[in-house]
């Protein structure tokens, strides 16, 4: 019998896997009536995730990483800078 714990974490994990394959799926078509149902369904999944989430850190399921430091997202930020002007040269 599943307790409550694996329940959550593994619906956390199922929802994770689906925003993975919307974002892989939504930039891949040309049907724009597409994309925006795709883009629907990605909100949505969004909102559960962000749901069950709040559930699992509140039951002490789920413990976050520690939050980033302003140097460390100032590194992130110029990696991420440095990639996407190496890209358009």
């Amino acid at each position: 019998m599943m307790d409550e714990k694996t329940m959550v974490t593994d619906a956390l994990t199922g929802i994770n896997g689906e925003l993975t394959r919307f974002g892989e799926m939504i930039p891949q078509t040309e049907d724009m009536q597409l994309k925006q149902t795709l883009k629907q369904f990605r909100n949505e999944c969004e909102m559960s995730q962000d749901e069950l989430y709040k559930i699992a850190k509140s039951k002490q399921y789920y413990v976050p990483a520690a939050k980033a430091s302003a140097q460390d997202i100032q590194h992130v930020k110029n990696i991420v800078s440095q990639s996407q002007m190496n890209k358009m040269f």
